[in-house]
């Protein structure tokens, strides 16, 4: 099947840096790239800036394969914008991958060639097709293998509390967003300015969120900010603060808890939102499950997390866990309801295989529901994958990631009780990071967004 080409679904930070490393590899791969350009995911989030460092966001391959083209690397200790990092980085790398880059190509749908997915007989044998929508008409395109690192941006969570949307969600779309709103763009700003808002989410995008607003409100003092919280207390939603290490993280969070403080922000706990109904002047209620109520808001940010669409997926035998639809030897090591202190395990293309061979999800579609995914995880993700396709198996196997420590036990911050027990005991690093047997280890700075 060598013949044929990989094919990598996406053209963002991991899809780009797993098509870096099959070239280097002697592997010829095709990206498929729905959007216009390089990272049209990270697009739509330009004006927020990333927690990580420009040192950290470029992935070894991929630094290799744009040195010798003149690029010249940003200022490696500063921190990016999502738009600078499309700028800086994920466009010259597509121009240096060139026609192995497709854009206007969506992917919406994969099989092995000739059998659904019921049938066993022979399906080893036969290579996977993939087919491809874009604006010329339809085609099927033969592969080897298949890389799906087409994230979760375009899927994000609801805002009704059980995953569902709420009563009422979509009709109220237009007083609802699903993204941290740009308050540079000036009609924006106009949008939110001496208004009620209300944030949904505990996330680091719902913080970005409540510190952006809480600026608008110093210079505009008739916005009102109501936070709404699943969980029963703030709890550690702010993160480690000075612990994180991971400084710009921690900083955020800081500032967040400051605008609470300051009563910038009201907090809203234990509030599962069960319904939106509309007034006649255009003004929302939420309401929740328990009978509570966050009345006359006129816009609502909903940041609760994103999930995977598996939908084109379905002819492919995968092994998903049945809690955050991540691959099961992955899941364990980031489920939020067990998951400590930012720790993430080695983890490689072992716990990246499935039943279906030669298809892998990488990236932020790795991690199913789970909002713990750091950009440098997907590229040693793409480095062992990559590896292991090449027959390289003792590289694939090398497999180490050192993440830098949030400062806060009890995983991600999705504990929606406020006497919820945090899982893991100590929030210390550990002395040395766990490591899965191999004949040699690389070390990686793992930073994220």
């Amino acid at each position: 099947m060598n013949e044929w080409p990989v094919v990598v679904v996406g053209a963002g930070p991991v899809g780009l840096a797993a098509a870096a490393e099959l070239v280097e590899r002697g592997i010829e791969p095709l990206v498929l790239e729905r959007g216009s350009g390089a990272g049209a995911g990270v697009a739509e989030w330009n004006h927020v800036r990333l927690f990580s460092q420009w040192s950290e966001l470029v992935a070894p391959a991929a630094r290799r394969l744009l040195e010798p083209t003149g690029w010249q690397p940003p200022a490696a200790e500063s921190y990016p914008t999502g738009q600078e990092w499309v700028r800086g980085y994920l466009r010259p790398l597509a121009a240096a991958l060139g026609e192995r880059v497709r854009f206007g190509a969506e992917v919406v749908g994969v099989a092995r060639r000739g059998r659904d997915r019921v049938v066993d007989a022979r399906r080893e044998d036969e290579p996977l097709t993939v087919h491809v929508r874009h604006a010329g008409g339809e085609e099927r395109i033969t592969a080897r293998a298949l890389i799906d690192a087409s994230g979760t941006w375009g899927t994000p969570n609801p805002l009704g509390g059980d995953g569902l949307p709420a009563l009422g969600e979509h009709a109220a779309a237009d007083r609802i967003t699903y993204r941290v709103p740009d308050l540079a763009d000036p009609a924006v700003r106009a949008r939110y300015a001496g208004r009620h808002l209300a944030v949904a989410g505990s996330g680091h995008s719902a913080l970005t969120a409540l510190v952006a607003l809480a600026g608008l409100a110093e210079e505009d003092p008739a916005t009102r900010i109501s936070w709404v919280l699943r969980r029963g207390a703030v709890g550690d939603a702010f993160g480690g603060g000075e612990a994180d290490q991971l400084p710009a993280r921690g900083a955020l969070g800081l500032r967040a808890q400051q605008a609470v403080a300051a009563g910038a922000v009201r907090v809203v706990p234990g509030f599962r939102t069960e319904a939106v109904e509309r007034a006649p002047d255009g003004l929302l209620t939420l309401v929740s499950s328990a009978g509570g109520r966050v009345d006359a808001v006129d816009e609502v940010v909903t940041l609760t997390g994103f999930r995977p669409d598996l939908s084109w997926l379905s002819e492919l035998r995968l092994e998903l866990d049945s809690t955050v639809q991540a691959p099961v030897a992955l899941a364990p090591l980031i489920d939020p309801n067990v998951h400590s202190c930012g720790t993430v395990y080695p983890h490689g293309v072992k716990e990246l295989t499935h039943p279906e061979p030669a298809v892998f999800l990488a990236g932020m579609k790795s991690y199913g529901r789970a909002p713990t995914f750091l950009a440098m995880t997907g590229f040693e993700q793409v480095r062992s994958i990559a590896a292991e396709l090449a027959g390289d198996h003792a590289a694939a196997g090398r497999v180490e990631l050192s993440l830098p420590e949030t400062g806060v036990c009890g995983g991600a911050g999705l504990f929606d009780e406020a006497d919820e027990a945090p899982v893991g005991g100590c929030c210390a690093a550990p002395a040395t990071p766990a490591v899965r047997p191999g004949p040699e280890a690389i070390t990686l700075s793992v930073t994220g967004s």
